[in-house]
Parts: C-alpha cells; structure tokens; sequence
C-alpha cells in the first residue's frame, strides 16, 4: 500500500491543485444565478425593449364656425332664394345651436378622419326670396324666421401622405390624398303667409296658426368625396394647411365641394400640444331629390365663414 502511494506522492503539490480544480470546475453544476449563464440568455435579458417607430399620433378638436349661408331651398315644391349673413342668422335662429369636431389619427403615412356639423339656422323674410310665386301665397315676413333648416353633416375618411419635403429645423411640407364620405341630414320648414283662398292641400303644404308651412322631414343622402391637402409646417409650433374636395357625382347630390384652410399655433406640454386654430372654410352642394311634383326637395347651398377653435394633440 505505501509503495501504491509513493507516485502520488511524488507529484508537486501545486500541480495536484491545479488538477483537482479543473475536475471540480468540470463536474459542478452551472446555476441560473452563478454568471456564466449562455451568451444568448444575458442578450435577451439586457435588450431593452424597442420603441415603436411609426407611433399613433392624434388630433382632436373642438372649433366654431361662423356660416353664412347663400344660394335656394326647395320644400314641398316651393323654391326659396336665401342669402344670409352670420349675424342674420343668429338674430333669426330661435337658439344658434351648434356643435362643430374633427378628429385625427395617423400612423406613419395612412390615418383617417372624421367630422361633425351640427346646425340649426333661421332666416328672416329679408334674407329670403319666393322664387316661384303662387297668388295668394308669399313669404312669411311676420313669422319668428320665414325659414328654419336644421344640418347635420358627418364627413369620414382616410388620408394618405403622398409626398413630403423636409426643410430645416422641424419645418416640412407634405401632400396627402384624401377619400371618403359625406352624410347629409336635413330638415326644412319655410312659412308663408297664405289668403284664405288658396288651396293648400294642392299644394301639399301645412296650415297652422294662419300660416302655410312647407316641410320636409329628414331628407338624407350621402356623398363620396375625393380631394387633396397640402401641409406646411413652419417650426414645431406653427402649421397651415390647405384642402380642397369635390363629391358627390349624381350618387347622392348631384355635386358637392369644399375648401377649406386653416393655421394653428400650438403649446407644447409634456406628452401633448394644445393648439389655436384660426382659418376660413366653404362648403358647397346641389341637391335634388329624386322624387319630383309637389313633393320635391331641392338644397342648393354654400355655406361659407372663418373658424376659430381649439386642438389637442398627443
């Protein structure tokens, strides 16, 4: 036994450390907290996670628009001529309700878009005009408004970044395409004062309070539209744009167009931006129902005023 050890025992002492070191290093299970965990493992858990590049970007806004109106309404038949002002309107308009909104959003080059217009107008005899006159029946110039029409117009779409120009400091320019559809929703009333004598239910028209009423209940259609817009950015403050559209084609109005252009100078806050929108927008239509004879209805309007309102953007 002591002649078995003696080769052993002749081996430096420093080499059989190193030896018995390498056979622990070899045999010892490798835990998940001991550092030498694989090269493929310590990548996953030290890669930060990566940041959308094309991230949702939204607009939403709140604005007025001050319309006046001009152009012809035709209900039950009877043709009105209007060319009122925006204080014409609010003197005859029982309560200048309105409700007007627009929001955005926009993902890389391709967002979309809807918008809301929600009025009730009034006009008075002065701002109106009987354009097919019937003896014993004209314009009510004692009635509260000679003419009432209630508007609803809801426009949605998408929009797609054509082009754009890069310019110094955060400025640029860009064109978008845009598409979609305009739903109209109107309701009319126009008075007359009406002598005893004239037939009104030839006409088809209502009498109430010694008046003669042509009414036209909740008319609707809807419009495609087509158009373009042009963006300028100044600085990362200031932006107009530029939009112009056309629709309709004779598949619902016979043709509708609108242009529209607009600056905003915006406030930066953390995470968003509210902006002050100042601008001037025309929208333009011709309608006329499919149904004709004493019932037939007819829109042929442009509404027209400045904007003013509020945006945020986030």
């Amino acid at each position: 036994m002591r002649q078995a050890l003696r080769p052993m025992a002749g081996l430096p002492i420093s080499a059989f450390v190193v030896i018995a070191g390498a056979w622990l290093a070899l045999t010892r299970p490798i835990l998940a907290d001991d550092g030498l965990r694989p090269a493929a493992t310590v990548q996953q858990t030290e890669a930060a996670p990566l940041a959308d590049p094309e991230p949702w970007r939204f607009n939403a806004a709140l604005y007025g628009w001050a319309i006046n109106m001009s152009g012809s309404v035709t209900a039950r038949n009877q043709t009105v001529d209007t060319n009122a002002s925006f204080i014409d309107l609010v003197q005859k308009s029982d309560s200048l309700v309105g409700f007007m909104g627009y929001f955005e959003a926009d993902k890389g080059r391709v967002g979309f878009y809807s918008d809301l217009v929600f009025a009730k107008l009034g006009f008075g005899a002065g701002q109106t005009a009987y354009r097919n006159p019937i003896a014993g029946l004209k314009i009510s110039a004692t009635a509260s408004a000679a003419l009432t029409t209630q508007i609803a117009i809801i426009e949605m779409g998408g929009i797609y970044e054509l082009y754009r120009w890069p310019g110094s400091e955060g400025a640029f320019t860009a064109v978008d395409a845009v598409g979609g559809f305009r739903y109209w929703n109107l309701s009319v009333d126009a008075t007359f004062d009406a002598q005893v004598n004239i037939d009104l239910s030839r006409l088809h028209l209502e009498r109430t309070a010694g008046f003669a009423i042509a009414r036209a209940d909740t008319v609707q259609w809807v419009d495609p539209v087509v158009g373009f817009r042009v963006r300028h950015q100044f600085t990362p403050n200031q932006q107009i744009f530029v939009r112009g559209d056309v629709g309709g084609f004779g598949l619902g109005s016979q043709i509708s167009w609108q242009a529209v252009a607009v600056y905003s100078y915006a406030w930066q806050f953390t995470g968003y931006q509210i902006a002050a929108l100042i601008g001037f927008r025309a929208l333009g239509v011709d309608y006329v129902s499919p149904s004709g004879g004493t019932d037939a209805f007819g829109f042929n309007e442009v509404l027209y005023g400045p904007i003013i309102g509020v945006s945020f953007r986030f």
